[in-house]
């Protein structure tokens, strides 16, 4: 099969490679549809060396979309069939460490161990080829009102509706989204889904101009102090939660000073550098920060947010390459050519 090959930082190819065969509990299935992430731009960098990926050669890529080919032993018995049209998600988790028995399998104690866990397109082989394998623990159903397209979008999706989660957010709730990019775009979404009363977006470009196009109140946070600004519109009392998706350093001090007393910041955005944060600020007025690491079990529960158009996946699809144009496709990503948000390739 075609595959996606990564030897080195920056080094990639399509190569001919052995197409895989599935184990027990198991499934192979055809990708007809990857949508370039983040972290795999961070991970073809070579951002997170000895990590992800542990080593080289790897094939990246986890946010897939397909159908299955072909069943390992038991995939049957669990009801999969030849043809199910599925979508995947990263983690491959043990199953049994006190993290997975909790549901929490997303902070698996033995991530990385091999032979217990996988993380399909971070430490194992993933999904930017024509044909991948993965547990059944990680590929779910993908409903008929959905195409391949929005399927690739799912895992992206549930990593939202994870973040909104973990911000705590109660109905009429004011929730700011620090980061108008794909994930904050879908975090804006979910957090409406979840009942907030008033979503404000801070951003700039046309990423916000964006939000602002999907009916969300925007903050353009270079036209002035955009802490002053969530205050000015909240009557003085800053914002219940903050849901952090840029990871950068004055968007996560930003997002602690605009806090209510008591209110929560879930940080999904990784920085690639230090912050310095206010610790006074969160001990006196007993503000929260949290972090959001993926997802555990959310993809089940996003689809119906997707199928009923709540949270609006497929409007963030934005341009669409052949995996032999991946290095097109990248850039495009990248450089946020002609307003790329999520950028799809079809092996």
């Amino acid at each position: 099969m075609k595959a996606l090959v990564l030897t080195a930082p920056n080094e990639f190819s399509i190569e001919e490679v052995e197409k895989p065969s599935p184990g027990p509990n198991e499934v192979l299935c055809r990708v007809r549809a990857v949508a370039i992430c983040g972290t795999d731009a961070h991970l073809i960098r070579g951002d997170y060396p000895g990590f992800w990926p542990p080593r080289y050669p790897f094939v990246p890529g986890h946010e897939w979309s397909g159908e299955v080919v072909e069943l390992g032993e038991g995939a049957a018995t669990l009801g999969w069939r030849v043809g199910d049209r599925v979508a995947g998600t990263s983690h491959d988790a043990c199953g049994f460490c006190r993290k997975c028995v909790e549901g929490r399998y997303n902070l698996c104690e033995n991530y990385g161990v091999e032979g217990l866990h996988r993380q399909y397109g971070h430490n194992y082989q993933g999904s930017y080829a024509e044909f991948v394998v993965h547990g059944l623990k990680s590929v779910f159903h993908l409903p008929d009102e959905l195409s391949f397209h929005e399927g690739a979008l799912l895992d992206p999706a549930s990593i939202a509706l994870h973040t909104a989660n973990r911000g705590g957010i109660r109905s009429g709730d004011t929730v700011v989204v620090m980061g108008p990019g794909p994930i904050g775009l879908l975090a804006a979404d979910a957090a409406r889904a979840l009942g907030a009363g008033k979503v404000l977006v801070v951003g700039r470009g046309s990423r916000l101009a964006k939000a602002a196009e999907l009916g969300h109140e925007t903050i353009d946070y270079t036209e002035g102090d955009p802490v002053e600004a969530v205050r000015s519109r909240t009557d003085g009392f800053g914002c219940d939660v903050v849901l952090e998706c840029a990871g950068v350093p004055d968007s996560l001090r930003w997002s602690i000073a605009m806090l209510h007393r008591g209110g929560r910041c879930a940080v999904v955005g990784i920085p690639v550098e230090g912050v310095a944060l206010s610790l006074q600020e969160l001990v006196l007025y007993e503000k929260e920060l949290v972090g959001v690491r993926a997802t555990a079990g959310g993809m089940p529960r996003v689809m119906p947010f997707v199928v009923d158009g709540r949270i609006r996946a497929g409007e963030l699809h934005t341009h669409t390459f052949p995996l032999e144009q991946f290095a097109e496709a990248l850039d495009t990503f990248n450089e946020r050519r002609g307003g790329a948000l999520k950028v799809i390739v079809e092996p």
